[in-house]
């Protein structure tokens, strides 16, 4: 995948200019931010390290605000204020700082992994306040800003029509769907992820088999042959044939694997509603182990997801 920033989207020649806040400008938000940028959107940028918001108005054309009291005065009722930060206490801390700042009618778009019960709880609490709530799971990782982010919706339709808009410039052609009510679309995202799991998993057990053969083979072709006219050929193999490129047997990356909440959450639910779910409960398990010790097919899902989301490896030395 090439490095140019990709055409915009949409834009105002199109008329569907529309302006948001968001809040949060780590490895998802701050690209989310350029690629609304270049498709014609006012955006108005806070991160709590101010220099982050500075960047994107100097380089990018953002409006930096220096506080949520001047994010929310920057835009224009009915306001939208999407928050890209991590789940949990993030998440709520700034929810629970930006909510008594905003108006009646106003939309508050969270786009963290939440687990989607918290999302439903949000909209409740919210309506109650005249306050319109989304909860959008958001997939695409480091590489959104070029390929567009995947984007799950959860809530009331006519708000989810209000900023389809700005989805439209997120996402890839058909890359944003309005999943339900509350909480829907942090649900599949959340199935989303735990599938993911079990992707991963496969691909890094059949790596290391054929690492620990008889056969001194090399897994970057393999990865790129796979993906000419193959059955398994995916995004996931462009990705682990990047891996293999820059570490032929990925021996600077220790086979510890973390787990951000959503394939957990994904196998209660199956206990739940007693659905079987091998392949993704020990695709979690996997990971639980990965932390014991060290092993191939563990370098192999921590390489994939440095690749595919940016997330943080543990080096050998460390």
């Amino acid at each position: 995948m090439g490095a140019a920033a990709p055409e915009p989207p949409l834009g105002k020649e199109k008329g569907i200019t529309m302006e948001l806040g968001l809040i949060g400008l780590g490895r998802m938000g701050a690209n989310m931010s350029i690629r609304l940028l270049q498709g014609g959107h006012r955006v108005v940028v806070y991160n709590r390290t101010v220099e982050k918001a500075l960047e994107l108005a100097n380089t990018h054309g953002a409006v930096a605000a220096h506080s949520l009291e001047e994010l929310v005065q920057a835009l224009t009722p009915p306001r939208i204020v999407w928050l890209m930060l991590p789940a949990g206490a993030a998440t709520d801390e700034y929810l629970a700082a930006v909510v008594p700042l905003l108006a009646p009618g106003d939309i508050v778009v969270d786009g963290a992994n939440n687990n989607y019960k918290v999302s439903i709880a949000h909209a409740e609490q919210l309506a109650a306040m005249g306050l319109r709530f989304l909860d959008a799971g958001v997939s695409g990782g480091i590489w959104g800003l070029q390929v567009g982010y995947c984007t799950m919706v959860g809530g009331d339709a006519d708000t989810f029509a209000h900023i389809e808009p700005l989805l439209k410039t997120l996402a890839p052609p058909d890359g944003y769907l309005h999943c339900g009510p509350a909480g829907a679309g942090h649900f599949v995202k959340m199935i989303h992820n735990g599938i993911e799991y079990g992707m991963m998993q496969a691909y890094a057990e059949g790596f290391e088999i054929m690492e620990r053969s008889r056969y001194d083979l090399d897994l970057q072709k393999i990865s790129h042959l796979w993906n000419q006219g193959s059955v398994v050929r995916s995004w996931l193999l462009e990705l682990a044939e990047r891996a293999f490129s820059d570490d032929a047997h990925l021996d600077q990356i220790r086979g510890y694997v973390q787990d951000s909440g959503e394939g957990r959450w994904t196998v209660q639910e199956a206990l739940d509603l007693d659905v079987p779910a091998p392949v993704i409960t020990l695709s979690l398990q996997t990971r639980f182990r990965s932390r014991q010790d060290d092993s191939f097919s563990a370098k192999v899902l921590a390489a994939l997801r440095n690749q595919f989301g940016g997330h943080a490896v543990k080096k050998v030395e460390e």
